[in-house]
C-alpha cells in the first residue's frame, strides 16, 4: 500500500471571472519511505499540488489518500500532523520575535503533546543544532541554521511525510548541500516519505528516487533518478529542463582543437550522485 496516492487531482483558484485552473488531472503514487520530486518552471502548478496535499488549498477535486486513508478538504488534527510542510524561506516562515524554543513549542501545544522539553531537545539534536539554540531568535541564526529550525519544527510532531517546497533555493550553494544531506539522512533514519518541489533537477536528482516533470498544470513525464543521471529521459521538455540545470558549456578554442583538449559540458551543478 502506498503512503500517498493521488488520482485525477485538479486544483483551481477563484470563481467566476477570476477562476483559474492551475492543476489538471494529475495522478501518482509515492511508496512508504520514497522521495518523490515535482519539478518544472515557475507557475507550472507544482507548489499548488503540494498545497492541496498539505490542506492549504481546499479548492480541489479528485481523490487523495494518505497511508490508506482517504483525505477530504476538511482534515482532522491527526491527519494534519501526519504530514508537515517545510517552506522555501526559513526566515519568512519563522516568527521573528519568538525564540527557537517557543517556535518549536507551539505545534506541541496546538496538538496537545506531552514531554515537550524532551521533544524539543531531541528534534534540535536530530537536525544538528546545539541545545542552547532554543534560547536564540531567528535573526541570530544563519540561513542554513534557520532552515534546520524549520525542518525541526516540521519533525517535532513525528510526521510520516515531509512536504518540501523548494527547501534549499533561498540558501547559498555550499549550504544547500548540507541541508540536502541532512534531509537524506533524516529520511533514511526515520523512514520518512518526501515530496520535494523544486525547479532544479540537480537538487531532485540528489534526493529523489523518481520525479514528475510538470508543464502547464499536468505531468509530461515521470522519470527515475537513474534516467536523470544517465540522461535517458523521454520527453523533450524534460531534456530542456536538464539542459537548463547544467553548468556553463565552453566552446573549444583553436588552441583546444590543436592540442586535442576541449571544454566539455559541466555536469549537473550543485550536487553529485
Amino acid at each position: 500500500m502506498p503512503m500517498i496516492k493521488i488520482d485525477h487531482l485538479a486544483v483551481s483558484y477563484g470563481s467566476g471571472e477570476t477562476f483559474v485552473q492551475v492543476v489538471q488531472d494529475v495522478s501518482f503514487e509515492v511508496a512508504k519511505g520514497e522521495a518523490f520530486g515535482l519539478v518544472g518552471e515557475s507557475g507550472c502548478g507544482k507548489s499548488t499540488v503540494l498545497g492541496a496535499l498539505a490542506g492549504r488549498n481546499k479548492q480541489w477535486t479528485g481523490t487523495l489518500q494518505i497511508d490508506g486513508e482517504t483525505i477530504t478538504q476538511k482534515r482532522s488534527r491527526g491527519q494534519l500532523a501526519k504530514q508537515q510542510l517545510v517552506f522555501q524561506d526559513p526566515f519568512g516562515s519563522i516568527h521573528p520575535r519568538h525564540t527557537i524554543g517557543r517556535t518549536l513549542l507551539e505545534p506541541l501545544e496546538i496538538h496537545g503533546k506531552d514531554q515537550r522539553h524532551e521533544r524539543i531537545e531531541k528534534v534540535l539534536t536530530d537536525v544538528g543544532l546545539p541545545l542552547n539554540f532554543r534560547y536564540r531568535y531567528p535573526h541570530q541564526l544563519s540561513g542554513g541554521q534557520r532552515q534546520r529550525v524549520a525542518i525541526a519544527r516540521a519533525l517535532i510532531l513525528e510526521p510520516r511525510i515531509l512536504l518540501l517546497d523548494e527547501p534549499t533555493s533561498a540558501l547559498d550553494v555550499s549550504i544547500q548541500a548540507e541541508i540536502l544531506n541532512l534531509l537524506k539522512d533524516l529520511r533514511e533514519r526515520e523512514n520518512l516519505t518526501y515530496i520535494l518541489v523544486s525547479h532544479d533537477l540537480a537538487v531532485v536528482a540528489h534526493l529523489c528516487d523518481r520525479v514528475a516533470v510538470m508543464q502547464s498544470g499536468g505531468f509530461v513525464e515521470i522519470a527515475t533518478r537513474q534516467q536523470l543521471l544517465e540522461n535517458t529521459v523521454q520527453h523533450a521538455y524534460t531534456r530542456t529542463l536538464m539542459d537548463g540545470s547544467r553548468g556553463y558549456v565552453a566552446r573549444p578554442r583553436k588552441r583546444d582543437i590543436a592540442t586535442g583538449f576541449s571544454a566539455g559540458p559541466v555536469g549537473v551543478t550543485g550536487v553529485t550522485a
